[in-house]
């Protein structure tokens, strides 16, 4: 419902949500770093091939996405999975298209990893300084009976916690979010976000946090953030 063409009539209800995503990537590509890592859930760990490209076609909608070009026009990865997709397409849209030479990487972390593994990871990010992470993935799916997962009583305070880690940039709320209650809860950014922690806890120093957006529009929770240094 992020991507106009695939909203149809019903985009209108949703630019809010994407404006404060354009904002929050504007603040990503402004920020002096040399490396962008997108970072989303799949089915597996896994570091993608550059360049990239998607489609929205299995979500009804023949829009193509890619990310960067190979001098021989070769595709590096194609069928990007959806986390993946929708950083791309956020990273290509007007707003925040014009990147100079700014160099891409994407990874997927598996949705069910454990955490440990998902702070392991980020942990391991950081080795080409000045990095910057964009991270996607959704809260809870279960906020209210049109939800995909139904309405659960546990959803809004799950929801209500993450906000807060976002908003401070608390690196132990994220890493104690619990993998299974999110998975009952049907959220995808558990693992991404906990990558995150672990990435911002190996680079030490001070973080503020800025949480640009958080509502549940059709039962779904989007957070919207930004994370810098002191």
């Amino acid at each position: 419902m992020l991507v106009p063409e695939v909203a149809g009539a019903a985009a209108p209800e949703l630019d809010d949500l994407r404006a404060a995503c354009d904002t929050a990537v504007v603040r990503l590509l402004d920020s002096g770093a040399r490396s962008v890592l997108v970072i989303g859930a799949g089915d597996r760990r896994a570091d993608l091939d550059f360049p990239y490209r998607g489609s929205f076609a299995p979500w009804g909608v023949p829009l193509e996405v890619r990310l960067g070009n190979h001098p021989d026009g070769r595709v590096g990865t194609d069928h990007l999975p959806l986390s993946l997709l929708i950083g791309a397409w956020l990273l290509g849209r007007p707003r925040t298209a014009g990147t100079g030479g700014m160099s891409w990487r994407m990874t997927t972390v598996g949705a069910d990893e454990p955490v440990e593994t998902c702070a392991d990871l980020g942990a391991r990010l950081g080795s080409n300084q000045p990095w910057a992470l964009l991270v996607t993935g959704d809260g809870s799916a279960c906020r209210g009976e049109q939800a995909p997962g139904y309405a659960d009583p546990r959803a809004e305070a799950y929801d209500e916690g993450v906000a807060r880690a976002l908003a401070d940039a608390d690196t132990e709320a994220l890493l104690g979010l619990d993998p299974d209650l999110s998975a009952q809860l049907k959220v995808a950014g558990r693992a991404p976000w906990q990558v995150l922690a672990g990435a911002v806890r190996a680079a030490g120093g001070g973080w503020h946090g800025e949480l640009g957006y958080h509502a549940a529009p059709y039962g779904v929770t989007y957070f919207v953030a930004n994370w810098e240094r002191r």
